[in-house]
């Protein structure tokens, strides 16, 4: 499938052909799923705590005579329901993340370029770069393209000038080509991708 190639400028700069195994698939809304859900647990810290009533300090000796108070039988201050007192069946450290397979993952980052090919909302652009590090000159040229939520991947390397421009802009993320993933994508209206960028994608996936 061919697509335009545009400039920073809304100029245009000629085609592209884009594979049709990275971005011509009929995308699955399942694999997608299955993939974010995979990212964001991957993300959780997962290191919340809490003291239980063995991790309290303090003494075990029973505080009040089992009978003849008029009061519930207890046998430590540590208890849950005692202020001070140990939390009962509390969250502790553990692993969030889930296990999801190398090919799965690989497929989801195909399907989720597909679903952006698909509804229109790609843009290739002939490249990401700048002569000066202008956040206002930057924001007018992205104005203009329509791009007010969009992912910007560009090749290896990141131009300097592009990347310090850009990240003070609300709603435009940059990243290198080996940084696309599937939640980035999904999150902004418009993906752009730079000529190398699809380059390099269309290789990976060879």
């Amino acid at each position: 499938m061919k697509a335009d190639v545009t400039t920073l400028e809304a100029k245009k700069a000629g085609t592209v052909d884009l594979s049709d195994d990275v971005f011509g698939l009929e995308p699955r809304s399942d694999i997608l799923h299955r993939m974010v859900r995979y990212q964001l647990a991957k993300r959780r810290a997962g290191t919340v705590s809490v003291k239980d009533r063995s991790r309290i300090t303090g003494s075990t000796a029973k505080i009040m005579n089992q009978k003849g108070s008029g009061r519930a039988r207890h046998s430590t201050r540590k208890a849950n329901l005692f202020r001070g007192g140990g939390k009962a069946f509390g969250p502790q450290p553990r692993d969030h993340s889930i296990s999801l397979p190398k090919k799965v993952r690989a497929l989801a980052l195909r399907h989720a370029l597909s679903a952006k090919a698909k509804a229109k909302e790609l843009v290739v652009l002939d490249n990401a770069a700048l002569k000066d590090a202008k956040t206002g000159a930057l924001r007018k040229k992205l104005s203009k393209l329509g791009l007010d939520s969009a992912l910007i991947i560009d090749g290896a390397e990141l131009e300097k000038n592009f990347s310090l421009a850009a990240r003070n802009i609300v709603g435009i993320d940059v990243l290198t080509v080996q940084g696309i993933n599937v939640y980035d994508i999904l999150r902004r209206d418009k993906l752009v991708l730079t000529k190398a960028a699809v380059e390099a994608l269309e290789a990976r996936f060879k």
